[in-house]
């Protein structure tokens, strides 16, 4: 039998995740190659994007749009 993995989930963003780089409120949840995720808020969200495509980040949470 090959085991298989089962896709990570992950809950909505709340108030209590903080964006890494400056801890406002975390509007976008990224899972790394490694494994590991980092969340940022809208602002450096739109500032690291290429960076983080680049590196073949996967956006899991995005809930930019949400903002008014």
């Amino acid at each position: 039998m090959t085991p298989t993995l089962s896709p990570t989930t992950f809950e909505p963003l709340t108030a209590y995740d903080r964006c890494d780089r400056c801890g406002a409120q975390g509007r976008v949840r990224v899972l790394l190659l490694s494994g590991s995720d980092l969340v940022f808020c809208g602002h450096h969200a739109r500032e690291y994007d290429a960076k983080l495509r680049d590196l073949g980040v996967e956006i899991i949470v995005d809930e930019t749009a949400t903002v008014s």
